[in-house]
Parts: structure tokens; C-alpha cells; sequence
């Protein structure tokens, strides 16, 4: 099997990680693009002694580590040291990633960081510490099966969010948002009365200006690079880390 048959299938799921890192899919799939060129280059090498995904992040996360400085945006007007310093991400947030959004074990963690399992242990005791420190907001779901609903439902309110409503149809998540602004919005890609979670979510954006997360059970159809995709993704069935990684994500670089 060729280098490129091995690291293929993994390669949408690393474009969702990198998205996660950044906060966006323009700047997330520009250091995935990095990472491979550099990789054909002949710059990075696959370390074949690991399993083909494990060794893919270890070679990202290589790269992330020696040209993000450099990729960096250019500041903008009345941007502080500050601001540009909060655009990037902790290693502990790293580990968190590569634990809820990817599933890696402890030990494919420090794998793929290069560093002790304990030190991987104690990067997402500090990452789980951070998460709790985040801002509180209330919470618009959008998902038409009432179980998996209920199931956010809980989980984002054991976050210490509140969830103002929970809309089924794309007109039903119109209404809410004409009542109150969501601080955040967690939705579905398909609905059951054939409405588009993502029509709604572009229609809210049109009004707010709020972090969005997808939920979707074929989440490979929205990483194909080929048009404007979410920066935030939960694959259905989802594990409650995959849906509080996302939020912290997407509250961390959404807020001021």
C-alpha cells in the first residue's frame, strides 16, 4: 500500500482537528496544506514505526510547532500582542483535541506530541482545568430527534450552559433567534421536515454574529476542501468529550 493510500482516509479528520486548532477552515486547512507539501517536498518524513493516523498528526503537529509562527495573520489594525498570542493554541488544548474530537488514547497522544504519557496526562488534567475557567452562554439547539436533543440538552447544561431553545425545523430555529440571541449554536445538517440545518445557520449568521457547531453522521461530506465548511464538527453518534472539546473550541476563539 502507497503512502498516499495509507494517509488518505485520514486526512478529512485531520482537516477537522486543524480547524479545531485554529478556529477556522481557511486557516485550518492551510496548515493541513503546509503539512502535506512539506511532507512531498521531502521536508517531514511518516515515521512508519507508528499506525498511519497516529504518525500523520505527529508530522502536522511538527509542522504546526515550527511554521504556525510564521503563517500567523498579520495583524490588524488596533490588534494587540495579546489578541495574536489568544488566536494560538496550548499544548494542553492540543491533547484535549487529539483526546475528544479525535478519540486518541493517553498513549497515542504522547505519541503523536512527542512527549511522556504523564506528560500527555497532565496536559488534559490542564486542558479539563481551562475548560471550566471558559464563559458561560446560552445555547440555541437545533436537532429534530428528540433523544439526541434531550441528550445535548443535558450535556450542555452540565457544561453550565443554558439552552434557550430547542428547534426542530428550520422555521422553528428562525422564530427562536427573533426572540433572544443565541451565545452560541449547536446544530444538525439534516432535519426532519427536509429543511437544511446549514440554510438555518446561514440565516442566523446573517443576524448574529455567534460560534456555530455542526452535528452530522456523515461528517466526510463536509470535509472535502472543495467549498465553504464548518470550522466545528461533531460526528454522530457523538461522546459527550467530542461535544464539550467543540464548545470549548468555539467559545475560546469566539470570544473578545
Amino acid at each position: 500500500m502507497s503512502l498516499v493510500e495509507k494517509l488518505a482516509p485520514h486526512l478529512p479528520y485531520l482537516r477537522r482537528f486543524s480547524r479545531a486548532l485554529t478556529g477556522s477552515q481557511f486557516d485550518g486547512d492551510r496548515y493541513v496544506r503546509t503539512a502535506l507539501e512539506a511532507l512531498v517536498a521531502g521536508d517531514t518524513q511518516i515515521n512508519d514505526d507508528l499506525t498511519p493516523k497516529v504518525a500523520l498528526y505527529r508530522m502536522f503537529l511538527g509542522i504546526w510547532s515550527t511554521t504556525g509562527a510564521q503563517l500567523e495573520k498579520e495583524a490588524v489594525d488596533g490588534e494587540t500582542a495579546a489578541d495574536r498570542v489568544r488566536r494560538l493554541t496550548p499544548r494542553s488544548r492540543q491533547a484535549f483535541l487529539l483526546s475528544a474530537l479525535e478519540s486518541f488514547s493517553t498513549e497515542d497522544i504522547a505519541s503523536v506530541m512527542n512527549v511522556s504519557v504523564s506528560e500527555a496526562e497532565n496536559l488534559l488534567a490542564t486542558a479539563e482545568s481551562d475548560i471550566e475557567k471558559e464563559l458561560r452562554t446560552n445555547v440555541l439547539i437545533i436537532e429534530d430527534e428528540p433523544i439526541i436533543a434531550a441528550d445535548i440538552e443535558s450535556l450542555v447544561e452540565d457544561l453550565g450552559h443554558t439552552v434557550d431553545n430547542i428547534a426542530a425545523t428550520h422555521s422553528q430555529a428562525s422564530d427562536a433567534v427573533a426572540g433572544k440571541k443565541p451565545g452560541l449554536v449547536l446544530a444538525d445538517v439534516q432535519l426532519a421536515d427536509g429543511s437544511s440545518g446549514i440554510d438555518a445557520v446561514e440565516e442566523i449568521l446573517k443576524q448574529y454574529d455567534v460560534p456555530v457547531i455542526f452535528i452530522t453522521a456523515f461528517p466526510e461530506r463536509l470535509l472535502t476542501g472543495d467549498k465553504p465548511e464548518p470550522a466545528y464538527l461533531i460526528s454522530k453518534p457523538f461522546k459527550p468529550e467530542n461535544v464539550k472539546a467543540a464548545i470549548s473550541q468555539a467559545l475560546f476563539f469566539h470570544s473578545k
